[in-house]
């Protein structure tokens, strides 16, 4: 496969048409597994959605995952491939990926399209908070197709059953982001204006490292207070620098950039495995591309995110790989902090 030539193509209009032919199917998928999953929590109680359906390598998958998976598999299947052949990626299937139609040869798939349909399953399940259901769209560039190829990307909120609002969020690379906010009670949507901080500074508002998990938090958290003390300077009596709010959800994470809720994150899990190894401990679980894979719609809002080296994300579309990433609101915070974790980083011999 030619990848230059076929990028070159990328850019045409009659890519753009292609891309956008995509758009509806996609966001009736997205529907379609909120209200399912919405369905389910409400007639199902937490014993039932919490069991372990599966241990799969990147993940565990729980009965509520099994939900979403199956009709992700059979709505692609009569929505999109019979028009374009595509490489569907997500957890749960042979391999992490399958070719559709089937029997089609890899090769002549136009799209990689590479699916979370439930990033935030735990706090889903537990009713502690929105998940996200989350799509990364990319042209058919073999094996090196990669996270920078993204050409369409999409998000929905899956509410809490007492929320009845759930947003919506999509872009296609270059041409704006748009988003909506569906009513659940009227089955209405308005639009939605999402912006992100224009703060200079971290000083009194949100601005976190992810230690979701046992493993390393303490020296994850250490990282955070080094951080936070070289820009802010030491913490007064009675007053609070900053704020923290672990949001166990990539998708969620950025979309709390994205609004302008948060105005540094960085997820910094694939740095520790040789700090954890030499304790005698597993790496354990980390961001996977599936998890980052609309990340293409917080660069568009001008959220600013990159690997801890500062570089563009650039993982190869699959379920296996780990993904490093920090997010900036904006060049102000990009400007205070980087420099900070890049040193904190560099003093652990973590970079």
């Amino acid at each position: 496969m030619d990848v230059d030539r076929n990028r070159a193509k990328d850019n045409s209009q009659e890519s753009l048409a292609r891309i956008n032919s995509l758009l509806d199917p996609i966001r009736r998928l997205q529907a379609m597994i909120r209200d399912t999953v919405v369905a389910a929590c409400e007639q199902a109680d937490l014993s039932e959605l919490s069991q372990v359906a599966s241990e799969e390598e990147g993940d565990t998958i729980y009965a509520i995952d099994r939900i979403s998976e199956e009709l992700l598999v059979s709505h692609l299947s009569r929505e999109i491939a019979p028009v374009t052949p595509l490489v569907l990626i997500a957890e749960g299937l042979p391999g992490g990926q399958v070719v559709l139609p089937e029997g089609t040869p890899v090769e002549d798939a136009v799209w990689r399209i590479i699916v979370d349909p439930i990033d935030g399953t735990r706090g889903l399940m537990y009713q502690k908070r929105s998940a996200w259901i989350l799509t990364g769209v990319a042209f058919n560039h073999g094996p090196d197709t990669n996270l920078q190829d993204i050409v369409m990307a999409v998000q929905t909120e899956i509410p809490l059953l007492k929320q009845h609002l759930s947003d919506v969020i999509w872009v296609v690379r270059d041409h704006g982001v748009k988003a909506e906010r569906f009513n659940r009670i009227t089955g209405k949507s308005l639009p939605l204006f999402l912006r992100p901080s224009k703060a200079r500074s971290i000083a009194h508002g949100f601005a976190m490292i992810s230690r979701f998990f046992p493993g390393a938090r303490e020296e994850l958290a250490a990282i955070d207070e080094e951080i936070v003390l070289e820009a802010l300077g030491p913490v007064r009596p009675g007053k609070a620098h900053c704020f923290e709010d672990q949001y166990i959800c990539s998708g969620g994470q950025f979309y709390e950039l994205m609004a302008g809720h948060d105005r540094f994150v960085a997820d910094l899990r694939p740095l520790l495995e040789q700090f954890l190894a030499k304790r005698g401990l597993a790496l354990g679980i980390c961001s996977h591309p599936y998890d980052v894979c609309t990340e293409l719609i917080a660069r568009e809002l001008g959220v600013i995110i990159t690997d801890v080296r500062g570089r563009p994300l650039s993982a190869p579309l699959d379920i296996e790989s780990n993904v490093d990433w920090v997010g900036y609101a904006n060049p102000h915070i990009q400007a205070q902090i980087e420099p900070l974790l890049q040193a904190a980083l560099r003093k652990r011999q973590l970079l």
